[in-house]
Parts: C-alpha cells; structure tokens; sequence
C-alpha cells in the first residue's frame, strides 16, 4: 500500500501515459489567451520569471482587472499580475516586482513603452517613488520646461 510506513519503492510502472503534452491555445482561441501568450515578463528575477512561465503555460495566469497598491509608495501603480511592486519603484530599488527581493533581474524593465502609453502617468509616479530625491525632480521639471519652449 501506498500510506505503508517505509514502503517508497513502488513496484509497477506509471499507469496512464499522457500521449501529447498540455497546450494552453489549444481549444482557447480568445484574444485574452493570446495576449497572455505574448506577454514578456520582465523586472523579475529568474524564479519568479519560471513560476509566471509555469502560470501562462497550464492556463492558471489570471490578468488584474484594476491596478493594485504597490508597497512601497502605496498608490495603484502595479499593473502587471502577481506584481507587488510596481515599475518605477523596482526600477529605483533594483529588485524583483514580484518577490521584492534583491535578486538578478533577468530581463530589465523596458523604459520606452511606458513612456509611449502613458507619457505623463509614468513619470508622476515615478516622481512618487522618488521622494527623497527632489533635486533630482527639479532638474527634472526644468528640463521638461525647456523642452515646452523649444516646441513653441
């Protein structure tokens, strides 16, 4: 029996034999299951990179439906799954937005998407995280300022 005390060798071979391996399109043809699909993940570190992998591959990833509060400047920045840290705050501190710890980023965040999308949002919440630097925010608002007057 399988619950005996000391008894680990088991004696017969597997009994059933999956005869093709799990694909999460499959049967699913729906844009979210494409989307999900194409998704990089990137400001993680390698375990957490293999567990979202995992996640995608057997259907089990579910996208947020509204950002969550990040913990480290407590506004709704993440907006990336299982995330806990959104971009510009892992991006400041060099961890992983998923685990928070201060591993190898195996892909880093992409800086230029997020400026394409949300030019504006990105950078005041970058500004956020960025509190104890405001001399760094000036010259920062200056330059922007001087960009305004190059335009006009």
């Amino acid at each position: 029996m399988s619950s005996q005390k000391g008894n680990v060798a088991r004696s017969r071979p597997q009994k059933h034999q999956n005869t093709f391996g799990f694909k999460n399109d499959r049967f699913d043809k729906s844009v979210l299951t494409k989307k999900i699909n194409a998704k990089l993940h990137d400001g993680v570190c390698q375990h957490c990179k293999e567990v979202l992998e995992w996640r995608v591959k057997y259907s089990k990833y579910k996208p947020l439906s509204k950002p969550k509060k990040c913990v480290k400047c407590l506004q709704k920045t993440v907006k990336d799954s299982y995330h806990v840290i959104c971009r510009p705050c892992a991006c400041q501190l060099e961890v992983c937005a998923k685990c928070g710890k201060k591993e190898d980023i195996v892909i880093p965040f992409n800086k230029e998407p997020g400026k394409t999308e949300n030019g504006e949002n990105d950078q005041s919440s970058h500004r956020r995280c960025k509190r104890n630097e405001e001399s760094d925010d000036d010259s920062d608002f200056a330059g922007d300022l001087g960009d305004l007057d190059a335009v006009d």
